[in-house]
């Protein structure tokens, strides 16, 4: 198969590229939102009305995050589904159509009676939109950074590609400052009788601010080659079994790279506020306003990281942010008990600065693994099936050795493991700074002859 396609796969001009950016950053922010608001109120919220009192707090809080993980587990399902029709039909209708899943998910979490109206089934219908939402947002991550990035220079792709992962704190930061505003301005026991529910609802009008914006965008010319080509040979040159089959290497590499970034983030921005919350008692509302100021930071930080891994590599920038994540829990959690305000934000905010060296260059360098035909498959895959064994556990796993050990060192040690096994994938990977994903195509398609259906 020979690919000549050097007119379509020239990169969209900056201009363009701004409006690229903005309507996959539209729907990363709502997703996020929606996704971060549930992980807040599963410690704040449904942990007290979703499930039977417990005598020991943290065991009502090990239940809400277990339909936490759930959420998770849906999203390899999620990705892989979307994966395999977004390398068919294209990025932009399965990225609308996520927005939508994740959007009538989320309302519905708001209006779900409590477990003292209706027993068992309240934590049952939540496990279900969890699913729901869970796999939604397993589709939305590959496509949104796909967009950016297929429309990107080989020498910038970094930095673009990195503004989605932007939008994740951003709507972090919008879901803390829905709840900041609403735990502020209402009693404790109206927020947890109808309060929360309020920040679940508000969901459905930005979702439609997302859907519109990315009504206006265009596939990636080298995209539209790449779909046009398999149309033409009529063969089953796309997909997962496809991108396990030709590229397994890619697939293992990104998800050790994926593992303790993972991690980390549902450490510091999940498993924190219990720890706060719990242990060092701190207040709700300071601990949301302290969260809101490490977001900010954490969004200003991963462009910047983005560019860094354009001018020194992919691997340099990754390197640091792995082996630092090793260290974070040994210091972090000791500032965290001090209990003053400045000293808890700072170990929060380098926390999520560390993260950003991991989580800015994933687009890029997962981008730049495989060629455009199975590119969506292969990045969904290596993203989000490492999301099961990672950030799905992660609170659990922390809460639960916190509860044996009453201790932050065992945790501190866990994400130290899991820092090594990022390591070893950081060793591995191939440089790829500067790629071309034109090239990366040609090369694919020398060793590669699809066999045409008959």
């Amino acid at each position: 198969m020979t690919i000549e396609r050097p007119t379509p796969a020239e990169p969209t001009e900056t201009s363009g590229l701004k409006k690229i950016v903005a309507a996959s950053m539209a729907g990363t922010v709502v997703e996020w939102y929606e996704f971060f608001l549930y992980g807040t109120a599963a410690t704040l919220v449904f942990s007290k009305v979703f499930f039977p009192a417990r005598d020991n707090e943290l065991d009502a809080i090990i239940a809400a995050f277990i339909t936490y993980a759930v959420g998770f587990a849906a999203r390899p399902i999620g990705g892989l589904v979307f994966g395999h029709f977004g390398d068919r039909h294209g990025r932009k209708k399965l990225l609308q159509l996520s927005l939508l899943l994740v959007g009538v998910a989320t309302f519905a979490m708001g209006c779900i009676p409590t477990y003292d109206s209706i027993g068992y089934l309240a934590p049952a219908l939540l496990v279900v939109l969890r699913f729901i939402q869970g796999f939604a947002i397993g589709g939305e991550w590959g496509g949104a950074v796909l967009l950016v990035a297929e429309h990107s220079p080989d020498d910038k792709r970094g930095f673009w590609a990195s503004w989605p992962q932007a939008g994740v704190p951003m709507g972090n930061m919008l879901a803390t400052l829905v709840l900041l505003g609403l735990t502020s301005t209402l009693s404790d026991e109206a927020f947890l009788s109808w309060g929360w529910r309020v920040a679940f609802w508000l969901s459905a009008v930005i979702v439609l601010v997302g859907y519109y914006i990315r009504t206006t965008v265009t596939e990636a010319p080298i995209f539209l080659e790449a779909q046009k080509e398999v149309e033409e040979t009529k063969a089953e040159s796309y997909g997962v079994f496809e991108v396990l089959r030709r590229y397994p290497r890619g697939v293992l590499t990104a998800m050790g790279l994926r593992f303790a970034e993972n991690v980390m983030y549902y450490l510091v921005v999940t498993f924190s506020i219990t720890y706060l919350s719990v242990v060092v008692k701190t207040d709700t509302d300071d601990i949301l306003r302290l969260m809101l100021l490490a977001h900010l930071v954490h969004f200003l930080a991963i462009p910047q990281v983005g560019r860094l891994s354009d001018r020194i590599g992919r691997r340099p920038t990754y390197a640091v942010g792995a082996l630092l994540a090793g260290t974070w829990g040994f210091f972090a959690f000791p500032m965290m008990d001090s209990a003053h305000d400045p000293t808890i934000l700072l170990a929060i905010t380098l926390g999520l600065l560390i993260h950003a060296f991991m989580y800015a260059g994933q687009p890029a360098i997962m981008a730049e693994m495989f060629p455009t035909r199975m590119r969506y498959s292969g990045v969904s895959l290596g993203y989000q099936v490492t999301s099961i064994a990672a950030g799905s556990l992660a609170p659990i796993i922390a809460t639960a050795l916190l509860r044996e050990y009453d201790s932050s060192v065992p945790v501190a040690f866990y994400l130290l493991a899991a820092s090594a096994v990022t390591i070893v994938a950081v060793l591995v990977t191939r440089e790829t700074k500067g790629a071309s994903l034109l090239d990366i195509d040609r090369a694919d398609a020398a060793n590669f002859q699809p066999a045409a259906r008959v």
